[in-house]
């Protein structure tokens, strides 16, 4: 199995207790979601999002899947490229997550796990994936269900952030994301469970494979065009494409 991140023995013991661990933790933190992301990002994320989301392909007219939708915030940059035309469906396990994704992202939404999306083959464009990847079971399996619900020709873009490198720029992003956000997030009132949301956050970030074992699954998942941008050495966009079908 391909895991993105071996077992966090401080949180769980298996895959299973991971996934319980996570329902719990999104369900309880997604009221104070959105801020913690704002003040993560220094209020620059939503621009990033759009960015990326044009770099990747996506176009007015198409239909796309937000994977691990959260409380929207890909969805609302993806509402807006598409300016109109076209729809937009995100999915994610946390009912507390959707329920504020519902609060105020016009947009369809529906519970589901990234390894098995309730939705028929070959009937998306464009799938997008923020900063979740890191919590799935297997990227082999997530892979093939992403490329089971595309079309032919359709895109993928998944968005996440990377560990550094060299000593130093590990050092230093570990004490933004893991100690100064954690206090920021004291300090303007946020509960037990957001701190400990963003404790976890880096150490998934620490503990997850490095991009070559990510591309080399989605190029063994059978994706053409696999790359990476990154900006800053640690905000990464994989992308990929589905073939199109050949004339026989």
């Amino acid at each position: 199995m391909a895991q993105p991140h071996q077992i966090i023995e401080t949180r769980y013991s298996n895959e299973d207790g991971k996934q319980r661990y996570l329902r719990q933790l999104f369900n309880e933190g997604a009221p104070h979601y959105d801020r913690i992301g704002w003040i993560g990002s220094l209020g620059t994320g939503h621009t990033y999002r759009k960015r990326a989301l044009k770099r990747a392909g996506l176009k007015p007219g198409m239909k796309v899947l937000d994977v691990a939708c959260g409380t929207g915030a890909v969805t609302k940059a993806i509402l807006q490229v598409l300016d109109g035309s076209g729809s937009v469906t995100g999915v994610d396990p946390s009912p507390g997550m959707l329920q504020q994704a519902r609060s105020h992202v016009t947009a369809e939404f529906c519970e589901g796990q990234a390894e098995a999306l309730p939705f028929p083959d070959d009937c998306f464009d464009f799938l997008t994936m923020g900063y979740a990847l890191r919590h799935v079971a297997d990227l082999h399996q997530t892979f093939a269900e992403y490329r089971r619900v595309l079309r032919p020709g359709g895109r993928l873009l998944l968005l996440e952030i990377t560990r550094p490198k060299s000593g130093l720029a590990l050092a230093l992003t570990r004490f933004y994301f893991r100690d100064l956000l954690g206090w920021i997030i004291r300090l303007t009132g946020g509960n037990k469970t957001s701190r400990e949301m963003m404790t976890y956050y880096w150490e998934t970030i620490e503990a997850c494979v490095p991009p070559e074992h990510i591309l080399t699954a989605l190029k063994e998942s059978g994706y053409a065009g696999v790359n990476r941008r990154a900006d800053a050495g640690i905000f990464s966009e994989y992308r990929g494409q589905i073939p199109e079908k050949q004339d026989s």
